[in-house]
């Protein structure tokens, strides 16, 4: 299996360069020229030219393309325009908040998805197969931007129960080095800033994995319904098995394949849909600082960040059919 996974890593790298050529050519393509949407109004055509010759900006495209990719391999992902940082720093201080939202909404998903899609799978027509039916239709066709208004119209606004934007108190977790609030908190035994890192994910995090419940319980209902029909699963039951035996035991373990590949390429959607929630709700992560190259035109910040999404795919897909093997013995590559 490291055989089929090294080639599958090498057949990944032509689709990275790809992707950073096609937003570094859409990027020098779209109107606007960043030195003259960053330099004050105050600011001179001598300035401008400055700056321009300053970030590599008078240089041709694949020049500058090129000078990218070398600095690329090497894990220098160029400097940022409007921060005036390397793009890698600004990537490190953002990244944490990002993982520790998706994570949070991930395991909501799968806490909420799997239980109601197995119920709903072992029992269908019943109550609880329309009840789940209806909470995927809800997740699938719930815009994000919508649902994170919607919740903080209900409980920021309303009933004031929790903070609509930000993602933590001032004063209350102290020093957090590695940027995670949560998991430092947790491992520090500081349970105030627990917390309150909770109080302020809880809405962005249910934004997010809404639509992962949403796919998942279906996905989770339909596995559940094909294999409960297989000839084991009948002699599982001829055998008077428990109900609760043949559905975990029996069912959900080979049921678990389309599960996994749905929960891994979710996992890398929620990262990247994590834009428009992270701007709804100000969170500090990198949805929203993608938003804020997007804007001012910064080229190093914005391929950087594409760049990063685009290898964290591969990495989920990787690890995907790792556990293909894992789940089913009868895999070989």
């Amino acid at each position: 299996m490291t055989a089929y996974l090294l080639r599958r890593l090498l057949g990944t790298l032509p689709v990275l360069l790809l992707i950073t050529l096609l937003v570094f050519a859409l990027l020098h393509a779209a109107p606007g020229d960043p030195a003259s949407l960053l330099l004050s109004d105050a600011t001179n055509e001598a300035d401008v030219l400055e700056a321009r010759q300053r970030w590599g900006l008078d240089r041709p495209v694949h020049v500058q393309y090129l000078k990218f990719i070398s600095a690329a391999f090497t894990g220098d992902l160029g400097r940022s325009f409007r921060f005036a940082q390397p793009v890698t720093e600004l990537i490190a201080a953002r990244l944490p908040a990002t993982i520790e939202l998706a994570a949070l909404a991930v395991l909501l998903a799968l806490g909420v998805a799997i239980p109601l899609g197995v119920w709903a799978g072992a029992r269908p027509n019943s109550w609880v197969d329309n009840l789940g039916t209806s909470v995927g239709l809800f997740g699938i066709s719930m815009p994000n931007f919508w649902m994170g208004i919607m919740l903080i119209l209900l409980f920021a606004g309303t009933f004031h129960l929790l903070p609509s934007a930000g993602r933590s108190t001032y004063g209350v977790a102290g020093s957090q080095e590695s940027g995670f609030y949560l998991l430092g908190s947790l491992a520090a035994g500081n349970w105030p800033a627990v917390k309150d890192a909770l109080m302020y994910m809880v809405m962005p995090a249910l934004t997010l994995g809404a639509n992962m419940v949403g796919i998942l319980m279906r996905i989770t209902r339909s596995s559940v319904l094909e294999v409960s029909h297989e000839e084991y699963v009948v002699t599982a039951r001829a055998k008077g098995l428990a109900q609760r035996s043949v559905v975990w035991r029996h069912v959900l373990s080979n049921a678990l394949i389309p599960i996994v590949t749905v929960a891994g390429l979710e996992l890398g959607t929620l990262l990247s849909g994590s834009i428009i929630v992270e701007t709804v709700f100000a969170w500090p992560g990198v949805g929203s600082l993608l938003i804020t190259g997007v804007t001012s035109r910064d080229y190093p910040l914005v391929t950087g960040l594409v760049l990063m999404y685009a290898a964290t795919f591969v990495v989920i897909n990787l690890a995907i059919d790792a556990l293909y093997a894992i789940i089913d013995p009868r895999i070989r590559y």
